[in-house]
This record gives C-alpha cells, sequence and structure tokens, in this order.
C-alpha cells in the first residue's frame, strides 16, 4: 500500500518567524506597496443610499411610543431619515432635535405651513387615534406621503375620508402595522406561504395588558374621544391584523363577538375593557381570539393550527422579545428566534419610503386600516345584540 506523503509539520512560532524573515528581505518600499494594493469589489453589494438621498420625515406627535421606539428606529434606516418634529411641547421638541440632528419645528397652529417645507417628504402621525383622520387629511393635503399608526381612525367613515385625500392628492397612505415588518412574524409567514403547516385549520390570537388610568400613556387610551374603542382597538388588533397576514388567499365572511369587561370596574365607563371575537373565513376556518385591559402580565400570542404542524408565538408582536414552537412531522417542539424584533422599525420605515418615492402601495396600506375598522365594527354591532353573527 502506497503511503500517504507527510506533511511538514511547522509550529506557529515557525511560520511566524519565516513570514518575518521573509518581509524583512524586501526592500522597504516594496512591502509598504505590497500592503496597499487595493482589491477588486466583488459582487454587487446594496449600499446605504447617502443621507442627502434618503425620504425625509416629519414627527408628528412626540409621546412614549414616537420617543421610545419610533425616532430610535432611524437609526439603522437605509432611507429615511428625520427633518422635523412637530408637538405641542416645543422644550421637548428641541432637546430632542438637539439630541437627534433636527432642527426643523411645527406645534400644532402652524401644522399646516409644512407644505411649504421642501424638507419634509413623508409625514408619521404618533397621535392618539382621535387625532388620526385630521392629522393625516391636512398632511396629505399638504402634499406629504403618510403613515399613521395604528389603528388607523376612530371610525370607517374617517378611514374613507383619509382615503380619498390620497387619491386626491395623489400621496401614498400607510398605517404602521409594524408587525408585517418583524423578523420572526415573517419567518412564520413564509413558513406557512411554503405549505410547511399543510392547510390551514385553526388561529387564535390573546392580547391584553392590565391598564394603569394614572398613567398618562394609558389615560387617555380610556377616553373614547381620544382612542376610538377600548381594548379590542389598542391591543386586539394586533391578534387580528396579524392573524388575517397569515391567510393571505382567505377573506372574513361574518364576525361575532362578547364583551368581557368586569362589571363596575371604573376604568370602563367610556370603553370596554375586553372583547372575545371570532371571525369566520370564506375558507371555512375560524379565527378566534380575545383582547383585554384587564390582564396581567402583558399577554402577546399568536397560534397557527394546519393540517401537519403548528407554530406558537409567545410573545408574537412585541419589540424586543418574540418567539416561535414549531411542532409537527413527528418531531418534538422546536423552540427558536428568527431575529431580532427590533428591527422592525427601521424596515418598516424604509419599506414606506421605498413606496412613497416608487409612487406604489405601501405593504399595510390604507385600504388594510380600513378593513379592520370595519371589521372592530362588526364586532361591536355583535357584542351588543349579544354576540349575533354579524355578515360582512
Amino acid at each position: 500500500m502506497a503511503r500517504k506523503p507527510q506533511t511538514p509539520d511547522f509550529s506557529r512560532r515557525q511560520i511566524i518567524s519565516a513570514g518575518a524573515a521573509a518581509s524583512l528581505a524586501l526592500p522597504l518600499g516594496s512591502a509598504l506597496a505590497q500592503q496597499a494594493e487595493g482589491q477588486p469589489l466583488l459582487g454587487n453589494p446594496a449600499l446605504p443610499e447617502l443621507p442627502g438621498e434618503r425620504m425625509r420625515w416629519a414627527i408628528v406627535g412626540l409621546g412614549t411610543f414616537a420617543v421610545g421606539q419610533v425616532i430610535p428606529g432611524f437609526a439603522d434606516a437605509r432611507q429615511s431619515r428625520m427633518t422635523s418634529f412637530v408637538s405641542g411641547n416645543p422644550d421637548k421638541a428641541r432637546m430632542l432635535g438637539a439630541r437627534y440632528g433636527v432642527s426643523r419645528f411645527y406645534d400644532y397652529d402652524n401644522y399646516d405651513s409644512i407644505a411649504d417645507d421642501p424638507e419634509i417628504d413623508c409625514v408619521y402621525i404618533v397621535l392618539p387615534v382621535g387625532l388620526h383622520a385630521e392629522y393625516t387629511i391636512r398632511a396629505l393635503e399638504a402634499g406629504k406621503h403618510v403613515l399613521c399608526e395604528k389603528p388607523m381612525a376612530s371610525t370607517s367613515a374617517e378611514c374613507e375620508a383619509m382615503l380619498a385625500a390620497a387619491r386626491a392628492n395623489s400621496r401614498t397612505l400607510g398605517v404602521a402595522y409594524r408587525v408585517h415588518f418583524e423578523p420572526n412574524n415573517m419567518n412564520v409567514l413564509q413558513r406557512v406561504n411554503n405549505g410547511d403547516l399543510g392547510a390551514m385549520r385553526f388561529v387564535s390570537a390573546d392580547h391584553g395588558f392590565n391598564a394603569n388610568p394614572d398613567w398618562p400613556p394609558h389615560k387617555w387610551r380610556l377616553e373614547k374621544a381620544l382612542a376610538g374603542g377600548g381594548s379590542m382597538y389598542d391591543i386586539g388588533i394586533y391578534g387580528l391584523n396579524t392573524s388575517l397576514m397569515m391567510l393571505p388567499d382567505d377573506t372574513p365572511e361574518a364576525v361575532s363577538a362578547h364583551y368581557s369587561t368586569p362589571a363596575n370596574d371604573p376604568r370602563f365607563t367610556e370603553v370596554e375593557g375586553g372583547l372575545d371575537w371570532r371571525v369566520r373565513m370564506a375558507s371555512g376556518i375560524t379565527v378566534q381570539g380575545s383582547s383585554s385591559y384587564c390582564w396581567s402580565p402583558y399577554v402577546s400570542r399568536q397560534r397557527y393550527f394546519g393540517s401537519e404542524a403548528s407554530v406558537e408565538m409567545n410573545p408574537a408582536t412585541t419589540y424586543y422579545d418574540n418567539r416561535i414552537v414549531f411542532e409537527g412531522s413527528g418531531e418534538p417542539p422546536r423552540a427558536y428566534t428568527a431575529g431580532n424584533p427590533i428591527t422592525q422599525f427601521a424596515a418598516q420605515l424604509d419599506g414606506f419610503s421605498a413606496a412613497a418615492r416608487a409612487g406604489e402601495q405601501h405593504r399595510t396600506p390604507g385600504e388594510m386600516g380600513l378593513r379592520d375598522i370595519r371589521l372592530i365594527e362588526a364586532m361591536y354591532r355583535s357584542a351588543d345584540a349579544g354576540g349575533a353573527l354579524v355578515a360582512l
């Protein structure tokens, strides 16, 4: 049998020493020239746009969510940059402006003058729901593209007026359903579309938290004029919208619902504290969910059941920590994460910037926001009628 040639057994020190000796043997200029030699560009890398070429954004409303999530999202954006703040608190606006390099400021009295500002392409409405329609329409009439926080508005009539303003001014209108840009939910959507779960059979969604009326970010949510509705508008809409995202080829046909507000709870004199709901889809499957302002701890859970496998996300729609458990094909449950949830904010901003620049429909357009408000209105009608089935 032929013997395999032996590889010389050089030590790490011998290799380093040999390299050092070789470099000393070269003229000094030759060694430096060799080190400075450039390399060709390989492939076609996707380079970030220069700051001056990014779409320019005004943030309207500097509350907890805007300051804690939306504004930091611009740090990782590649097609979007902040240029303006609109706030009723000039000191807060200027303090944040100094921190983030924003130098253009508006208040709610001179808001319409953004029409004359060439440094604003897009407006992000981060106000309480009751103000969405007014400030969205005014921004559209000022010639700006608008991304509006969810839910889109207080009523379907307001949503329709917002869409009409977008059409009349040839502007892009989107609703900030950030979950459509969250990597873990996108992973589950890909699994659904690939058939990893088989045919979809059932979806459930539970979302809620314990509302604190003494905390300003919760207080306005308990006032119908500002909130539009109760827990279903604010937290339950995540479950509804995300469930329908996973059923792209299906259509809601009817809904039913029951209020689950605790009796005599003083927090809920204007809006519902909880809602248990069902949506019957054209395919015959059911989407079932619940929303609540009375749960502790915070709950954000989505479950998808197919003919071959199932997925549970718990948490499902949070800012920082979404997790997936996949079970099927006779294998034990497998837990994993598919990406950092915090990237959803930059991805949503850049997705809207790209759509607005191209004159295309955003991934989560105003029409989607209108659909969801119509569904919730139908749920309220059902609950008011003791859970009667309401056809859509």
